[in-house]
């Protein structure tokens, strides 16, 4: 076990990138392009990370297959579907420069599906007017993350994927470095940087079921730029995934993709009616992702659920050859966790919690998040996706900022003459993590975050009332108050127990931050639905910035320019025909 005697590691560097998935290693990549030094940490492998679970695709408008698809109508599409809660000029960003994402990608090896002639094939999604998604078949994240590690070997980008980052170090509102630990033997680890890319995703694993792993999505980045001085933006709204399994407990909301939607499956309840020709009669499984999710939530809780909370998806019916050639994927999985086969058994799924569309508060030009070096990227940032997410923007998003935030930062790190470094916030951060190692608590990590999901699920699931939400927060206190009596119990195979104190730590600011701003959200719009503001508040179309020195503020968006405004406000087409879903 390591005290207060135990040697710190004291590494340097110009800019510090924590996060090691896609995000990160795009930043990295431009950083090392540019020939400043660069440092990227992460608390899980590198070839593991979150990126690698993205299947669907990547979007851009390169008008290889639809020659009228263009920016605008890109940036249309993705300000429709955020319900106009999306950044307008985050919006043009990303779309503007998705093209030379994917050419990045493209000079880098990345193997996308191509047309006969040598076009990299692109596909619809939903709620695209025009085939813009490219691909990798069902791997797309997997084969982008491994594109981008071969791209930063060759540029011998430093990369640690061992320390957890408990602390961004501050001097007088200007970054100076990160504090943390080494994963492995428990190294306590001081970082000094002139810059700090915050690349470590969102919050979804405080909820019971989640498409996120264990020790990912924690909450991690909010409470690492809030303690910086940072805010949060648009944290009530997440993306709930209609498909997660239910079992094994461990793997509780592990996706079923929703390609078994698209190839043809279908969802009944208990009583083995086929439900969603209540909810969407026209376009029934192939409906969008919100809505399918809260359609599902209200069969649940109307008591026509499964006696574990769920609804079943059946592919059965479908030719076996079908199911292994188009859903191979689904196949290896169910029979892995649950010795399932879906040619004969049909699957049981409930809405799973999936995406972070609210994060750090970032300006749009840069992704700074108003703390002197500090800026944020990926699902760690906020501004894009509004209310709902459109399907295939997440992997380009970290594409376009990892490029125009690395740039930035360079320029910052290499302009700073002057670096003061405060001993004492390095030695809060040291407190801190010795006071967790002290033995002398209660209470366990582990089992308060579970509590802490259980309370998410209840109070801010799929569908939330004011009620729920202030009953959510009461338990929250309880909650807050016992995580200052848990001890963290390292031993021979590692500091496990230390992060989980600190993922837990991360988790609760995190479900407080999503609380009190989904109470001041009353409205529906979107993945967030308020059973007692069932309407859409048009007064409301703007963004809760919640801060620790403010608490919760109002910033209204301003509208878009005329360059794609007219084209997000024409009726959309909201057939099925020849797309993918969501």
């Amino acid at each position: 076990m390591i005290n207060e005697q135990t040697p710190e590691r004291l590494l340097s560097t110009s800019v510090l990138v924590i996060g090691t998935g896609g995000a990160g290693l795009r930043a990295s990549i431009e950083l090392a392009e540019r020939g400043v030094q660069v440092l990227a940490v992460g608390k899980r492998r590198k070839h593991d990370a979150h990126t690698t679970l993205a299947a669907g695709g990547i979007n851009a408008a390169l008008a290889t297959m639809d020659p009228e698809d263009s920016w605008q109508q890109h940036a249309a599409d993705t300000l429709r579907e955020s319900y106009f809660l999306g950044d307008p000029a985050i919006i043009e960003t990303v779309t503007r420069n998705a093209a030379q994402g994917i050419d990045d990608l493209d000079r880098w090896g990345m193997p996308f599906a191509r047309e006969e002639d040598g076009r990299i094939s692109q596909r619809f999604f939903g709620a695209h007017k025009y085939r813009r998604t490219a691909y990798a078949g069902d791997y797309t994240g997997l084969e982008i993350q491994r594109t981008l590690m071969r791209r930063a070997a060759e540029l011998a980008v430093e990369i640690i994927d061992t320390i957890y980052i408990t602390r961004i170090l501050v001097s007088e509102g200007v970054v100076f470095g990160a504090y943390g630990f080494d994963i492995v033997d428990g190294t306590p680890v001081q970082i000094n940087a002139d810059a700090v890319i915050l690349a470590a995703g969102g919050h979804t694993r405080i909820w019971r079921h989640t498409s996120s792993r264990r020790d990912e999505n924690t909450g991690d980045t909010f409470r690492l730029a809030a303690l910086a001085g940072g805010k949060i933006r648009d944290a009530e709204l997440v993306q709930f995934h209609p498909s997660g399994l239910l079992e094994p407990d461990d793997a509780a909301g592990t996706l079923v993709s929703e390609a078994a939607r698209g190839e043809g499956g279908i969802l009944t309840n208990a009583l083995g009616e086929r439900y969603m020709e209540k909810y969407d009669p026209e376009r029934m499984e192939l409906s969008t992702r919100d809505r399918v999710a809260l359609a599902s939530y209200t069969e649940i809780q109307a008591g026509r659920g499964t006696e574990k909370g769920g609804v079943y998806l059946d592919v059965s019916h479908l030719p076996r050859e079908v199911i292994l050639e188009k859903l191979p994927r689904v196949y290896r999985t169910l029979i892995d966790l649950q010795m399932l086969d879906i040619t004969k058994d049909k699957m049981e799924i409930a809405p799973t919690a999936h995406y972070s569309m609210g994060g750090v508060w970032v300006t749009a030009d840069d992704h700074s998040t108003g703390v002197d070096g500090l800026y944020a990227i990926g699902e760690a940032a906020s501004g894009l996706h509004g209310a709902n997410r459109l399907g295939g923007n997440s992997l380009i998003e970290l594409l376009v900022y990892g490029r125009i935030t690395g740039g930035v930062a360079a320029e910052y790190a290499t302009s700073r003459t002057t670096v003061h470094r405060d001993k004492d916030a390095v030695a809060e951060a040291r407190e801190e993590m010795q006071a967790l190692l002290r033995e002398h608590g209660t209470e366990s990590a582990r089992r308060l975050q579970r509590e802490l999901r259980n309370l998410m699920s209840a109070h801010a699931g799929v569908v939330r009332t004011e009620q729920g939400l202030e009953e959510g927060l009461r338990k929250l206190d309880e909650l807050e108050e016992r995580a200052k009596h848990v001890t963290a119990h390292p031993d021979i195979a590692g500091f496990d127990d230390l992060a989980h104190a600190f993922d837990l730590l991360g988790s609760l600011l995190a479900a407080r931050a999503t609380l009190e701003s989904a109470i001041e959200r009353r409205e529906t719009r979107g993945a967030h639905n308020r059973a007692d503001y069932p309407q859409t508040d048009p007064k409301l179309r703007g963004n809760f910035v919640w801060s620790l020195a403010d608490g919760i503020t109002f910033e209204p968006l301003p509208d878009a320019p005329e360059s794609f405004r007219a084209l997000a406000e024409e009726e959309a087409d909201d057939s099925v025909k020849g797309k993918l879903v969501e």
